[in-house]
Order: C-alpha cells, then sequence, then structure tokens
C-alpha cells in the first residue's frame, strides 16, 4: 500500500485504504473459489466484498470523485465504469441460484480489475485528493461517510 505521499494520514483517506485491504483479503478467496470451479464459496466472497465496497463507492462517487472530477475528469469516469462493472459482476455472482454460464472467468477478470482500481485509487486518487481538496471537499467526505456508515471493523491506527 503506499505511504509516500502522506495521504493516509488523512481519517477519510486512510478508512478508504483500510476498506481497499479489507476487500483485497475478500479477493483472495473469491479468487480461490473461483480458480477451484466453487460456487457456492464464490458467492459468499462476492457477498463479502460487496458488503465491504458499498459503503466505501458511496462515499468515493458522492464526495471524492465529483471534488476531483473537474481536473480529472477522463480517470474520474473511468474509476466510475469500473465501479459499475464490479458491481454488475459481483451482483450477478450473488444473486445467482445457479451457477451462470462463464462465471469463473468473468469473475477473475473482474477480480483483477478490481485490483488495478485499487491500485489507481492508492497511487492516484488519493495523493491527488491529498494536493487538489478544499476543506470543504474533505467536509463532504466526512458527511457523506456519517451518513452511510463503514463495513469493517476500525481499529486506530499505532503511530
Amino acid at each position: 500500500m503506499c505511504e509516500y505521499c502522506g495521504c493516509q494520514a488523512i481519517a477519510a483517506i486512510d478508512l478508504l485504504t483500510r476498506e481497499h485491504g479489507a476487500a483485497l483479503e475478500e479477493v483472495a478467496d473469491a479468487r480461490v473459489a473461483a480458480n477451484a470451479d466453487d460456487f457456492s464459496a464464490a458467492q459468499t466472497a462476492c457477498s463479502r466484498i460487496l458488503y465491504v465496497l458499498a459503503p466505501h463507492m458511496v462515499v468515493e462517487e458522492q464526495a471524492l470523485f465529483p471534488a476531483l472530477a473537474v481536473q480529472f475528469a477522463a480517470q474520474i469516469q473511468t474509476l466510475v465504469a469500473e465501479h459499475r462493472l464490479l458491481d454488475r459482476v459481483l451482483d450477478s455472482i450473488v444473486s445467482a441460484s445457479t451457477p451462470p454460464p462463464g462465471w469463473a472467468p468473468e469473475l477473475l477478470t473482474a477480480l483483477d480489475i478490481l485490483r488495478e482500481h485499487i491500485l489507481k485509487e492508492l497511487d492516484g486518487v488519493f495523493p491527488a485528493a491529498l494536493a487538489n481538496l478544499h476543506p470543504a471537499d474533505w467536509d463532504r467526505l466526512d458527511t457523506v461517510r456519517e451518513q452511510v456508515g463503514c463495513s469493517i471493523d476500525v481499529q486506530p491506527l499505532a503511530l
């Protein structure tokens, strides 16, 4: 995980980063399940990924991304499109009563996209936020976070 710019010293970014870590732990389980053609285990892992990412994506899409959209329009559009794709694929796995044809390769591709997406945010979006967001933008992140909550156990970092 990125630690070079200091953005994780900001509570809102620290929490988004921790959510990334929690999601990646579930991604490992989903990848194992897909490679083993274990649809039931994949459903469980995908459900946990969605649980972690649901409030995370709301904070990003309602507060962080809009604050950066003017300066980084193309990048933000790409990130939002990736959110939609991930939602679609993960939800299709979770909500299926039987394994859809081609579910495992589609899931593995989506998991690769999720990993790359997280790297884009860690190495690009979060440092850009540190450099470009105004106090009102940070307040908006906090307000949205208060509205949607957090799906992971948050313990303060030991400094």
